[in-house]
């Protein structure tokens, strides 16, 4: 392997880690003591997120930057922004699909634990079968909002990495 290669997977290694944790962190404090409602929240919220994250690895790589370099030359905000987006669009992919989308459904996951443990005290059914439910719930939203986003985000990269870059221009230096 190539030596930026080797840099970059230690890179992805420890910013998985560090968002893991992080993103753990919030979980477990907000999942601590809460309703059935809100634990359900938080889970569709992670799907979500991954979904979300998804759409924009998906749409960075089928890409095109001519839109971009066009908004840049104009001094459009997020010209820029989308230009490097998609330039990298293997790193941002990787960190969208991969770090973070992974994260949001073992987290998303985890948190199918605590909707289980809430069914089970509130309710005489099988805890078999809830557990069931939940898992085949959380994994059958999960996959169908990606494959649902995954369309879209093909046929509408542009558009999707447009908004992403707006937002990342936000936080850039002038």
């Amino acid at each position: 392997m190539k030596k930026s290669n080797n840099k970059w997977i230690l890179i992805v290694t420890l910013l998985a880690f560090g968002l893991s944790l992080l993103m753990s962190f919030v979980a477990g404090i907000i999942l601590k003591n809460v309703t059935l409602i809100v634990s359900i929240l938080v889970t569709f919220l992670f799907v979500l997120l991954g979904i979300i994250f998804d759409i924009i690895g998906v749409a960075v790589t089928s890409g095109d930057e001519v839109a971009f370099h066009s908004m840049s030359a104009r001094r459009v905000r997020g010209g820029k922004a989308g230009v490097m987006l998609v330039r990298n669009a293997s790193k941002v992919s990787s960190i969208c699909c991969d770090v973070v989308g992974d994260i949001c459904g073992i987290i998303s996951g985890s948190a199918g634990v605590t909707i289980v443990a809430l069914i089970i005290k509130l309710t005489n059914i099988n805890e078999l079968l809830i557990s069931l439910i939940v898992t085949a719930l959380i994994s059958a939203l999960t996959i169908g909002g990606k494959a649902m986003g995954k369309s879209m985000a093909i046929n509408k990269s542009t558009e999707v990495i447009t908004i992403v870059a707006k937002i990342l221009s936000l936080f850039s230096k002038k």
